[in-house]
């Protein structure tokens, strides 16, 4: 079958299936492109020509285009995929920020980057980069870091052999991420017979892994002599679709279980022994049960240093940990006792072995009662406010000395937590926020009650500043019947926000909630938290004075902006017109954005967490020569791997 490369790309990627719960769906929804002079003759005259049933999405920034990808991958528990394909040069290193979230969240991504000539015969063409002492590198092979595959198909028949690893890869949930093919833009062109076979219809499925029974074993002689564990409810869990085995396991067995940012909504936030958050971003009720745990059983989780308060936050001296992971990488850390498995066929099998000697803990009322002090806290949170007559706020955390100037400037008394509160409860119980960075994702982990399953979406695996908003359109492609609710700092939306036009292109409504604080204000947090003072994350202009950024706060109308895109938009200052909005919101048919003014420093803090931090050994201010000192104290209490 004579074809160009390109051409047998995509008719390659029309014939991949997945298979789930006996039923076979495609594999590739579609192709969100960008072209250039890369890739329009090669990859987009394929395209253009013969599509197949894959449906061509318009991108508006790689990266943006690329994330928004990564999250319908995600909401859709890598069961379809969206590819991506950009032009050489600056077009593909534009998607290298996205392809290391992908990767960083285990999450798969099919990257086509159009490359320099194989020939090399126009050398140095349109945007290449000439590196002296090796002709054959180019901007793609910095993908090499972030992928989990990477090839460049340097003749027609390559893209066999490439292809075939690539769904390898694409459909392993253990170890999957970004898979970078990059294709220079004569061998696009080129033409191959390529073999019948190539182009038969595959199937594809997950492997439910069971677990080895010496694993099983050893797991379950740990817990016969634990009185208290904890479970830790990871992204696995989503991902196996869990959430219901493990609220039965918990239940029958009186365990309390805790999430992490990827693991948040398997259960819902009401189940009775759901904790919450936990770790740098939890609440005060998990990260109180996990202190005093005796056994620590990670499922689908990755234990990262935001999960483990930087492997501090488990106090007990006899504590030990089981973690069940289909990637032995992860199952290994901590020195955990591993069962490499699917996470409900791992638990069903624990339960088989623990309901032989009518397993029951320890716990009498510590759950309820954690819980209980975390509602009275969080009613609290909802109810933080300001007021003009009452300018002192009833939350924990530092004061700015300058909030005044702040109040004046966003002419809003709103505080952060009462905003979260007030779209929690007006929002839809089916609808799904999207967040990925700043002050937000804590927030949102301790104080976000989901109501439904699959409802939270945060990317925290790499906490990358844009998602957000392309992610949400991601979500809202994975999720057309259900709102989705992108939730972002002003910071995050200055990063990256284009694909709001492709949300309009393809009356895919989303709604963008902007938290308007005039800064960077988690990393402003960060410093000031540690001994340094306000620097370079405020959104000032620049004193001629001091030529320091310490002027005035700059103003800045993002509804006038976002209502140029074709957005319907409002400017929330209090919260009537918060709650008007919200409700208004959900008429639109058309994307919608609320910019809301919210103080800085009205966030939630991090409820007896530790988060290492580098903090200078060297310094002339108390501050930071304190903040050290306490830095190594707290490391001698932290787990060393």
């Amino acid at each position: 079958m004579k074809l160009t490369t390109a051409q047998a790309l995509i008719k390659f990627l029309n014939q991949q299936f997945i298979e789930v719960d006996g039923e076979e769906r495609r594999l590739f929804k579609g192709v969100f492109t960008i072209f250039g002079h890369g890739n329009v003759l090669g990859m987009g005259q394929a395209l253009e020509e013969d599509s197949g049933a894959l449906e061509v999405y318009q991108g508006r920034n790689e990266q943006g285009m690329a994330h928004a990808a990564t999250a319908f991958a995600k909401q859709n528990h890598h069961k379809q995929l969206i590819a991506c394909t950009s032009s050489v040069g600056p077009g593909s290193a534009n998607m290298v920020t996205a392809a290391a979230t992908a990767t960083a969240n285990n999450i798969p991504l099919l990257l086509l980057p159009g490359d320099t000539f194989a020939s090399r015969q126009p050398d140095p063409v349109l945007q290449q980069i000439e590196q002296t002492h090796n002709l054959s590198i180019s901007t793609n092979d910095s993908f090499k870091a972030v992928s989990k595959y990477w090839d460049r198909v340097t003749r027609p028949e390559q893209l066999m052999s490439a292809m075939i690893s690539a769904m390898r890869v694409l459909t392993n949930q253990a170890d999957t991420g970004a898979v970078t093919i990059a294709l220079p833009q004569d061998v696009q062109g080129e033409a191959y017979d390529y073999p019948e076979y190539f182009f038969e219809k595959r199937v594809h499925r997950f492997e439910k892994r069971k677990p080895d029974d010496y694993e099983i074993k050893q797991a379950f002689e740990v817990m016969k002599r634990k009185k208290k564990p904890l479970i830790i409810c990871g992204g696995g869990v989503r991902y196996s679709e869990a959430g219901e085995a493990l609220a039965n396991f918990a239940n029958k067995y009186n365990i309390p279980f805790a999430e992490t940012q990827a693991g948040k909504s398997a259960v819902e936030s009401t189940h009775p022994l759901n904790i919450g958050g936990v770790g740098v971003t939890g609440n005060s009720a998990a990260n109180k049960i996990a202190n005093n745990a005796d056994l620590i059983i990670g499922i689908g989780t990755r234990f990262t240093d935001f999960t483990t308060s930087s492997k501090q936050l488990f106090k007990h001296q006899d504590v030990e940990f089981i973690s069940i992971n289909k990637s032995v990488f992860d199952a290994e850390k901590l020195d955990a006792n591993k069962i490499v498995a699917d996470a409900k066929v791992a638990i069903e099998q624990l339960d088989q072995q623990l309901e032989v000697i009518n397993y029951q803990t320890a716990y009498e009322n510590e759950i309820a009662t954690a819980k209980k002090e975390w509602e009275i806290e969080l009613a609290r949170l909802y109810k933080t406010n300001f007021t003009a007559d009452n300018f002192t706020p009833e939350i924990a955390g530092h004061l700015d000395e300058q909030l005044a100037e702040y109040k004046d400037v966003l002419q809003s008394y709103l505080t952060q937590t009462e905003v979260i509160g007030e779209i929690n409860r007006i929002i839809d119980e089916d609808a799904i926020v999207v967040g990925s960075s700043g002050s937000l994702p804590g927030d949102l982990q301790r104080m976000w009650v989901n109501r439904k399953p699959n409802t939270y979406h945060m990317e925290y695996g790499y906490s990358c500043m844009g998602y957000e908003i392309s992610g949400a359109l991601g979500v809202k492609m994975a999720a057309p019947d259900q709102e989705v609710y992108a939730m972002v700092g002003d910071g995050s939306y200055l990063m990256l926000h284009s694909e709001l036009i492709t949300s309009i292109q393809e009356q895919k409504k989303i709604n963008v909630m902007l938290f308007d604080n005039a800064g960077f204000g988690c990393i402003n947090n960060l410093q000031m938290e540690n001994g340094m003072g306000s620097f370079g994350t405020e959104f000032r202009k620049r004193d001629r004075n001091t030529n320091q950024l310490s002027g005035d706060i700059i103003p800045i109308s993002y509804a006038q902006s976002a209502a140029g895109y074709g957005l319907k938009t409002y400017t929330v200052t209090n919260v009537d017109e918060l709650r008007e909005a919200l409700l208004d919101a959900k008429k639109q048919t058309v994307s919608t954005l609320l910019d809301i003014k919210v103080l800085p420093k009205t966030m939630t803090h991090g409820y007896d967490a530790w988060w290492n931090v580098g903090v200078a050994e060297v310094s002339q201010k108390h501050t930071i020569k304190d903040t050290y000192r306490e830095r190594q104290e707290q490391l001698k209490q932290a787990r060393k791997y």
